[in-house]
C-alpha cells in the first residue's frame, strides 16, 4: 500500500487535477481498450481458440480495421471531450484526488453499487434503443456486426454513445469518489464489455461460475437475433432479464441446445 500511495503521491505532484481527471482518464481507458480488445481479432484471424467461438462465422479484417478506424474517431472526438467538460460536474460532486487512498472497504462498495446501478440503468436504456425509431437511426449502428468481438462494444453511434455513457457516470456523480476509484471502476466496465462482446466462450469464462453474470454467450445471442425478438438488454448481469421476461427466447434456444450437449 505504501508504494501506492507512492506513485499516487507522484502522480498529483506533478500533475493537475484536471490533467489526471480528463487526459489521464483517456490514456487509461485507452490502453485498457485496446489492450483487451485486440486479442479477439487475432484469434478471429488465427483460428486459436476456435472450438470456444460462439458463432462460426469470423469478421473480414475490412470489417475489423473498419471497425478500429471508426473507433479512434469516436473516441477522440466524443469521448475525450465529454471527459474534459464533464470534470467540472464531477468536482462540484465531491471528485477527490488527494492522499490518503481510500479503504479497500469503501472502494469495494462502491464498485458494487456502480456494477448494480449501471446495469439498471443500461437495461432500460437499451430497451428503448431497440424501439423501431431509435433502433434504425441510432443503435443499428452497434448492431453492424452481427457476429461481435471485443473492440465492437464501443462501437456505437455518437448519440449511443452519450446516451447510454450516461449508465456509467452515474454512479460515480451521486457518490463522488476518489479518482483512484474512479479509474478502477472504469478498468473494470471496460473489461467487463470487451467480454462480453468477445465473441467466445472459455472454461474460465466469468459466467462459468458467477450465474447472474451474462457474460459473452448472453451478449452474443443478443446481436445474432432480430432486434426485435433479441432481448437479452442488460449489460453486466441477468436478472433485469429474467425479472421482466426479455430473455426467454435466449433460455429456450439455450435449454435446446443443452439437450444437445452443444453451447449456444
Amino acid at each position: 500500500m505504501a508504494s501506492l500511495d507512492y506513485c499516487w503521491q507522484f502522480l498529483i505532484t506533478h500533475f493537475s487535477d484536471f490533467q489526471l481527471a480528463t487526459f489521464g482518464s483517456f490514456i487509461i481507458h485507452e490502453s485498457v481498450f485496446f489492450l483487451s480488445g485486440l486479442p479477439s481479432i487475432c484469434f478471429e484471424r488465427t483460428g486459436l481458440f476456435s472450438k470456444y467461438k460462439i458463432q462460426r462465422k469470423n469478421n473480414t479484417p475490412d470489417a475489423q480495421e473498419k471497425c478500429i478506424l471508426r473507433l479512434v474517431l469516436y473516441h477522440v472526438c466524443v469521448n475525450l471531450p465529454v471527459m474534459i467538460f464533464s470534470y467540472p460536474v464531477f468536482r462540484w460532486m465531491g471528485l477527490k484526488t488527494s492522499l490518503p487512498l481510500p479503504h479497500w472497504y469503501v472502494i469495494l462498495s462502491q464498485i458494487v453499487f456502480y456494477f448494480i446501478l449501471e446495469d439498471f440503468v443500461f437495461y432500460w436504456g437499451h430497451r428503448v434503443l431497440h424501439t423501431k425509431w431509435l433502433y434504425k437511426h441510432v443503435h443499428s449502428v452497434h448492431h453492424e456486426y452481427a457476429t461481435p468481438f471485443g473492440l465492437t462494444s464501443e462501437y456505437a453511434h455518437p448519440a449511443e454513445i452519450l446516451f447510454l455513457g450516461f449508465a456509467t457516470i452515474v454512479g460515480p456523480a451521486l457518490t463522488g469518489p476518489h479518482l483512484f476509484t474512479l479509474w478502477l471502476w472504469m478498468v473494470l466496465r471496460v473489461l467487463e464489455t470487451v467480454e462480453v462482446h468477445c465473441g467466445y466462450h472459455f472454461p474460465w469464462s466469468l459466467s462459468n461460475f458467477l450465474p447472474i453474470y451474462g457474460g459473452a454467450e448472453f451478449h452474443d445471442f443478443h446481436h445474432r437475433v432480430i432486434y426485435t425478438k433479441s432481448g437479452n438488454y442488460s449489460s453486466t448481469f441477468t436478472y433485469m432479464d429474467r425479472i421482466f421476461g426479455t430473455d426467454g427466447d435466449y433460455r429456450k434456444q439455450k435449454a435446446l441446445h443443452s439437450q444437445d450437449g452443444k453451447t449456444l
